[in-house]
């Protein structure tokens, strides 16, 4: 029994082994593992025994060949040729061996199953404490992908906002731009209305120096007695127009 469970440990370590040689091809570009082609290693559970220590192998090999009362048969009478050719030799050690195995007959069957059933617990707790220290570390890599994801989405978004933001500048660069355009229209046209003025203005006072001239001159030229005859004819046109009326 001893010497099976140790075998079967062996192997396990074996394929436990081989499977974390065979890590790097379990696991494909993504890093999931294939779970069809290399599945997780399970662990072994010791078979059926009978007697509390014989193999159910050994009584299977028997049944095939002897039926059912073949292993029991062979047993007992393998027994019974030590004894009888003392070959196995009855001695004090015999029987103290042989208290010792009723005790710990007494034992397994008294407190064997509880003692099982114990250990099964405290196994499947170990067993279900690594697993959840897989399945949390699953469950945080889980969530790191979706952190990434997340992350990615507002990398993504940090794109639009900048290009958004590219766009405003430019909206404001036209727009100082058209300001810019609109001043100097403004300058140019003021500067343009001053012009103007300026010209009217020196048209209008270079004809009101010149009318000033005309007048002036024309006023020397006329001699007080014209002035008096144009004043006498002026009369006589305004009475002869009144007489007419």
């Amino acid at each position: 029994m001893l010497s099976r469970i140790a075998l079967r440990s062996v192997a396990g370590r074996q394929s436990a082994t081989t499977a974390l040689v065979a890590r790097g091809s379990a696991t494909d570009a993504v890093g999931e593992r294939d779970e069809k082609n290399f599945p997780r290693p399970v662990r072994g559970e010791p078979g059926k025994v009978r007697l509390g220590f014989v193999p159910e192998e050994w009584f299977q090999f028997f049944h095939s060949k002897t039926g059912v009362t073949g292993p029991y048969t062979f047993g007992v009478g393998l027994a019974t040729y030590l004894c009888s050719k003392e070959i196995y030799v009855m001695e004090h050690e015999y029987y103290t061996g042989l208290s010792i195995f009723v005790m710990v007959y007494y034992a397994t069957t008294r407190f064997g199953p509880k003692i099982a059933q114990w250990l099964d617990k405290e196994v499947d707790a170990v067993e279900n404490n690594w697993n959840e220290g897989r399945v949390e570390n699953v469950k945080f890599l889980e969530q790191s992908i979706e952190e990434e994801k997340a992350a990615q989405w507002r990398a993504q978004g940090q794109e639009l906002l900048i290009e958004a933001k590219k766009e405003n500048v430019l909206l404001q660069l036209e727009a100082a731009y058209r300001e810019r355009l609109m001043s100097a229209y403004t300058e140019v046209k003021r500067r343009l209305d001053y012009q103007l003025e300026k010209s009217n203005m020196e048209r209008r006072i270079a004809q009101k120096h010149m009318v000033e001239w005309i007048v002036a001159n024309v006023m020397k030229a006329i001699t007080p007695d014209q002035e008096k005859q144009t004043l006498d004819r002026c009369i006589a046109d305004l009475s002869a127009l009144a007489a007419k009326k």
